[in-house]
């Protein structure tokens, strides 16, 4: 049990077998990383919160990271001291130590990272990991679930997981704009008319160079820019019966059943050469974006 900040340790299971240990060094609060549950072995007293998950490349751990956050700083806030742990306290734990000291101090990933690295040498966070860790610092450790570089690490989470799942989580769709009003800019169907997704639905990606030798098809702007030929977005709720239990397929209009685009578990490469996973793409000159005015009176 190694103190990394002032009322944060970073452990192994094993410390928990120490009572006094943890006694001396005044610890109120465990926080378990692990895929088991250590509860029985601690004192009453002591405040515990598990997170369940495994030591994988393909496990979630960003989704946990704020709430870690604000349970150590509980700790701290209340004058006592917090414990995270994993089996080894090389890597879940030192992801969530690394999460709390880019969060607390405002640090990037490597900042933090080598922080922690400076007190325990044998850390090692899993690449999986380390890419989350990287995620949590471009969203300024703020696990927005709104955010579209949240969207889309959740949707690679699940392609991860496909076929395997049994259904897909409903949480992962996108409610129906024909079922809600909003002022946001919505994208219709070019020829029925049928609202397809709203613009909080878009997945940006980085421009890719695309294969060399078809440039001279690729679509570019007057500043010689690639243009991407679809739009890439989150599931929306009419699509759901078409990703059942199904690698890629195509996406129809809901409406008029005029063909949009595709979508892919695997992942799609976008016209601009980026590869996309997983894909739900819908061709541009098939939809129409559509903006209300602002008429000023």
């Amino acid at each position: 049990m190694l103190l990394v900040d002032p009322g944060l340790y970073i452990g192994t299971a094993a410390d928990l077998n120490d009572g006094q240990g943890l006694t001396n060094k005044a610890v109120t609060h465990v926080l378990s990383v692990d895929s088991q549950d250590h509860a029985l072995l601690l004192p009453a007293a002591l405040c515990h919160k598990w997170v369940n998950v495994l030591d994988e490349t393909t496990s979630d751990l960003l989704s946990h990271m704020d709430d870690c956050f604000i349970f150590i700083q509980k700790a701290l806030d209340g004058g006592g001291a917090a414990l995270v742990h994993c089996q080894a306290g090389r890597s879940r734990s030192a992801a969530i130590v690394t999460a709390y000291l880019m969060k607390r101090y405002h640090l990037g990933f490597s900042e933090a990272y080598h922080r922690l690295k400076s007190v325990k040498q044998d850390v090692q966070v899993n690449s999986g990991f380390e890419q989350q860790l990287c995620l949590y610092e471009a969203m300024l450790c703020e696990v927005d679930i709104s955010s579209p570089l949240y969207k889309q690490y959740r949707l690679t989470k699940i392609s991860e997981k496909y076929p395997e799942l049994q259904q897909v989580p409903k949480e992962l769709f996108a409610t129906d704009p024909t079922n809600s009003s909003s002022s946001e800019v919505s994208y219709r169907c070019r020829k029925c008319r049928r609202i397809l997704f709203r613009g909080s639905s878009l997945l940006s990606h980085p421009a890719g160079g695309g294969a060399q030798a078809f440039g001279h098809k690729k679509s570019s702007n007057l500043t010689g820019e690639i243009q991407c030929t679809s739009y890439f977005i989150e599931p929306v709720q009419w699509m759901e019966q078409a990703l059942l239990g199904v690698m890629d397929g195509q996406l129809l209009c809901p409406k008029c059943s005029s063909k949009l685009g595709s979508f892919s578990w695997c992942g799609d490469q976008c016209s601009c050469g980026r590869w996309v996973t997983p894909a739900f793409q819908l061709h541009r000159n098939r939809v129409d974006e559509i903006r209300q005015l602002d008429v000023q009176k």
